[in-house]
């Protein structure tokens, strides 16, 4: 509902990782009054902060907002409307000393966790929402860092929006900077209202805060039920100490069950009913929305496409690291096959040659893994609140990624064909490059949905292995084709094998039109085309570039695969985890039956509500 400008402090977790979103088999009921008139929120309306966010870390913090205005503001915004409302965000909150310091990453370090936490909040406030909900700011902060950030959502409150968040323990300082406070326990409301009028609601109902505690630990203490069963085990087992015992005689259920049967017959509920009809009744409009076009898809592929490539130029572990190790390798595979010739020995050095590169050269890759997880966390993060598509992000990698891999491909390919001395010709080098790096295109999308279905790094490197060894298995690197098992091997694995058709189109590359020395002398040369289908076991029934032109297709095959995959599988996820609580639920329900008769039904003793170097409430007193 629409209310003044405040800050409204509710003591609970979040369920969803991201406001809005809720898996499919998720019933939600109710309405979202906004003035008193039923509005579909959207992202311009509501703007949520989550307890962890993601960034890329090679990027500073104005970089970090400027590019996520481009996505997310209107398109017919100029860039010196959209730069002002960058410059605003940080003038508000506070992050001019660190603007152009990058955020941080492993090889760099960053800003601290403070201004971390204020930049997630800038993120959010950039198109102006008329709600903030955020889920534990402070969480991980020191306390000078928590309560400032707090001082900031208090600056953006006065400011005209409304903001919601979540926080366990407040200090002093931070609680009393809450205009409003709900307490929650079990789902119940325990208290509503004035923060500053709390402390007098629970001396009212018999539990007053003792002197020198921090209010938010004492209204915790007196609601937080998660102790009561551990209480009731220790006593069952006699292990629960004398010391314990409350001249109360309490439990925290009762305390709780006091609590808020004495706010459901204050006044402080009923002036809330009272509110919340006037405001159904209001005849104000609803809220004031922005009317102007969305950001377009053009402008969101050009903004992402500039800030992954960016991303990828600083980050040293994303590409340069493995180019490095590429060149590397292409220096030793040149040196160990150096001027291979066309002796009769030369035939299957070659080969070898080539299985060398490609197996490789594909298994290298792999170790871009722990920088696309770090990607898509953030991919993840921000398709969840809308700012752009699946289909963006796909193509946006392909565009950043392109220059890399043509270096990669280039720079190790180049070093390899000329120190080998495969087959000469400018046609055939160029063939072997375009070949690899179709082939370093495939095993990189390969990676990408690895890293998209699986939770760490660790088991992403396990399972990303096992995928490409298994895809190489039915090339010519371990037996030639005609020695495959038909059944799978053959048919169909050789023709779905990335590597099959690289080989392929590389031993057709270097040795069609090649004549090699004969094994006995006297006898005639051995031409290419033999070796292919005698020794080698290639199939001569169409050329190379059609192996290409299939290693091509493949390749496209892949990242519509990579598109799907992360349009649907967090859907399929969520209807797996549905049917595992579905089964937790029953299973505890079970136990629940079996235990209930016997646990004992004698009152157990609780620890006292007030603990602290004998500070004792004024109504323990005997």
């Amino acid at each position: 509902m629409w209310v003044s400008p405040s800050i409204l402090v509710p003591l609970f977790s979040f369920h969803s990782h991201h406001y809005g979103k809720f898996a499919p088999n998720v019933e939600v009921t109710g309405n979202i009054l906004l003035n008193g008139k039923k509005e579909n929120l959207n992202s311009r309306d509501v703007s949520f902060v989550a307890q962890e966010e993601l960034y890329l870390g090679t990027l500073t913090v104005k970089e970090t907002l400027t590019f996520s205005a481009n996505m997310r503001l209107p398109s017919k915004m100029t860039k010196e409307e959209i730069n002002k409302v960058v410059e605003e965000t940080i003038m508000e909150m506070g992050l001019e000393n660190c603007a152009d310091t990058r955020i941080g990453n492993w090889h760099c370090r960053g800003i601290s966790n403070g201004e971390k936490k204020r930049l997630s909040i800038g993120l959010e406030i950039l198109t102006q929402p008329h709600i903030l909900l955020l889920d534990e700011p402070t969480t991980g902060l020191d306390s000078a860092s928590a309560f400032y950030v707090i001082q900031s959502l208090c600056h953006i409150a006065h400011n005209g929006k409304i903001v919601i968040c979540s926080i366990h323990q407040p200090s002093s300082e931070i609680f009393d900077l809450f205009h409003d406070l709900l307490l929650l326990s079990s789902g119940e409301t325990v208290y509503f209202g004035e923060a500053k009028k709390a402390l007098k609601f629970f001396a009212d109902a018999g539990f007053p805060c003792p002197t020198r505690r921090n209010p938010s630990d004492h209204f915790l203490m007196c609601i937080n039920l998660d102790f009561d069963s551990i209480t009731e085990v220790l006593e069952r087992t006699q292990l629960c100490l004398t010391s314990s015992q409350s001249t109360m005689g309490m439990r925290k259920s009762e305390i709780r069950s006091t609590l808020i049967e004495s706010y459901k017959s204050s006044n402080l509920m009923f002036n809330t009913r009272r509110k919340i009809q006037q405001l159904k009744l209001n005849e104000e409009q609803g809220i004031k929305r922005y009317i102007g076009s969305t950001t377009t898809w053009r402008k969101q592929l050009c903004t992402l496409t500039k800030r992954s490539f960016l991303n990828m130029t600083r980050d040293i572990g994303y590409y340069w690291l493995r180019i490095i190790f590429y060149i590397m390798i292409a220096i030793s595979i040149g040196t160990l096959f150096f001027h291979i010739g066309t002796g009769n020995n030369s035939i299957l050095a070659r080969a070898k040659c080539v299985s060398f590169i490609y197996g490789f050269m594909i298994v290298l890759s792999c170790g871009g893994l722990p920088s696309f997880i770090e990607e898509l966390k953030v991919f993840y993060g921000e398709r969840s609140k809308g700012h752009y598509g699946e289909a963006v992000f796909v193509v946006s990698n392909i565009i950043s990624s392109f220059p890399f891999l043509v270096l990669t491909s280039l720079s190790s390919g180049t070093i390899i064909y000329f120190m080998v001395q495969f087959h000469p010709g400018l046609t055939n080098c160029a063939f072997f490059c375009i070949n690899l790096f179709c082939c370093l295109s495939v095993v990189e999308c390969c990676i990408m949905v690895v890293a998209s279905l699986v939770p760490n790094v660790l088991m992403g490197i396990g399972t990303g292995t096992g995928v490409i060894i298994f895809m190489m298995m039915p090339s010519q690197i371990f037996r030639s084709l005609p020695e495959l098992p038909k059944f799978f091997w053959r048919y169909p694995m050789s023709y779905l094998s990335f590597a099959a058709w690289a080989v392929q189109g590389q031993y057709k590359n270097d040795m069609e039109g090649v004549e090699f020395d004969p094994l006995l002398p006297g006898d005639a040369k051995v031409s290419g085309e033999k070796v292919l289908s005698l020794i080698l076991g290639v199939p001569l029934n169409h050329n190379k570039w059609w192996d290409l032109t299939a290693l091509a297709t493949i390749l496209l095959v892949h990242r519509l695969v990579l598109y799907l995959v992360l349009r649907f599988v967090k859907r399929a996820k969520s209807h797996s985890l549905w049917f595992c609580a579905k089964k937790s639920l029953h299973f505890g329900k079970t136990c629940l039956l079996n235990n209930k008769s016997s646990i004992s039904s004698r009152k157990l003793a609780q620890p006292p509500l007030s603990s602290q170097e004998g500070l004792m409430s004024p109504n323990l007193a005997m």
